[in-house]
C-alpha cells in the first residue's frame, strides 16, 4: 500500500481559512479530491491522509464527510482545542469516528511558541497518549525546544514532526535545527514527515540538491523505519508540481533504499503510525 501522509483540501466558502488569502496565488481556490485522484493514481498511491488547514471542528467535520465519500482519504488528522479543559469528552466523541487517526493544532500559526507546554495541553496530551493516539507537530526550528519538554513530559506520546519542522532551506541553515531533530528522534514512539520541504527552499529556483543534506539527516536520525513520504498539497503548489515532490524525494533516496525500505517510507510507515488499512 502507496500512502501520501500528509496533503490538504478546502473549499473557500467555508470561511475558517484565516491564512489563506488572495495574495496566496495559486492555492486560493478550492481543492478537492476530484483535483488530486488522478494524479495520485498515476503515481500509484492507494490512500493519502488528509490533514486539517482551519483551527475548527468544522473543519474535522468537512474532512470526515470527504473521507466518508473518497476512498482515496485512508484516515483524517483534524482539529480539536487541545487547551478546552472539556477536551476529553470531545475526543471521546471524535475517536468514534473510523476515519478520525490524529489530532494537529497549527502551532506554527499561534502568537506563543511555548503554547504547547501550557499544563492544560500536557494534561490533553496525555489523554491522547493513554489511547495511542497521533498526534502531529506542526512546527518551525523555533519551536523544537517546546517539542522536546512534551516529550520528555508525556514520554509515550504517539507524534510526528510535520514538515521536517520546515528547516530554512533557502538559506542553507542547519543548526540549531540539525542537533535538536537529533534529540528528538530519541524518543522512538516519534516519527517524522519527509513532506514540506520545497516550501522552505527557493520556490523558483530550488533543486534536489537543496533537500538532500536535510532528508539525509533527518533519515540518519529517524532511520527509514519512522520517516514518512508526505506530498503536502496543494501548498506544495507554490514551488512545485506534486510530480517534482515525489520525485526529488524518490532521487534522493534512491541510492539507500532497497524495496522493502521503499515500500515503507512510501506507506508502511504511515499505515502503522496512523492505523490505516485497504
Amino acid at each position: 500500500m502507496r500512502i501520501d501522509a500528509h496533503q490538504h483540501y478546502w473549499k473557500l466558502s467555508r470561511g475558517d481559512y484565516g491564512w489563506l488569502t488572495p495574495d496566496m496565488g495559486v492555492l486560493y481556490k478550492d481543492y478537492l479530491p476530484a483535483d488530486l485522484e488522478p494524479i495520485l493514481e498515476r503515481h500509484n498511491i492507494d490512500r493519502t491522509v488528509l490533514v486539517q488547514a482551519a483551527p475548527t471542528v468544522a473543519e474535522t467535520d468537512f474532512m470526515l464527510s470527504l473521507a466518508a465519500t473518497h476512498e482515496s482519504i485512508g484516515g483524517v488528522v483534524g482539529w480539536l482545542d487541545m487547551a478546552d479543559p472539556d477536551f476529553s469528552r470531545l475526543f471521546e466523541k471524535y475517536r468514534k469516528e473510523p476515519a478520525f487517526v490524529g489530532i494537529r493544532p497549527m502551532l506554527h500559526d499561534l502568537s506563543d511558541d511555548a503554547w504547547v507546554i501550557q499544563p492544560v495541553v500536557l494534561d490533553n496530551l496525555r489523554v491522547l497518549a493513554a489511547h495511542d493516539f497521533p498526534f502531529d507537530f506542526l512546527v518551525r526550528p523555533q519551536h523544537l525546544p517546546h517539542v522536546l519538554h512534551v516529550l520528555e513530559q508525556v514520554p509515550n506520546l504517539r507524534a510526528v514532526i510535520d514538515h521536517i519542522a520546515k528547516p530554512l532551506i533557502k538559506d542553507q541553515v542547519f543548526e540549531p535545527w540539525g542537533a535538536q531533530i537529533s534529540a528528538i528522534s530519541q524518543h522512538e514512539n516519534v516519527y517524522c514527515k519527509l513532506s514540506g520541504m520545497v516550501t522552505e527552499a527557493d520556490h523558483a529556483n530550488w533543486t534536489p540538491a537543496d533537500l538532500k543534506p536535510y532528508v539525509a539527516h533527518t533519515v540518519a536520525c529517524f532511520g527509514l523505519e519512522r520517516v514518512l513520504f508526505g506530498s503536502d498539497w496543494p501548498v506544495s503548489l507554490l514551488a512545485a508540481r506534486y510530480d517534482d515532490v515525489i520525485g526529488a524525494l524518490e532521487e534522493i533516496l534512491a541510492p539507500g533504499l532497497d524495496e522493502y525500505s521503499r515500500a515503507k517510507v512510501f506507506g508502511g510507515n504511515a499505515a502503522r503510525f496512523y492505523g490505516i488499512s485497504l
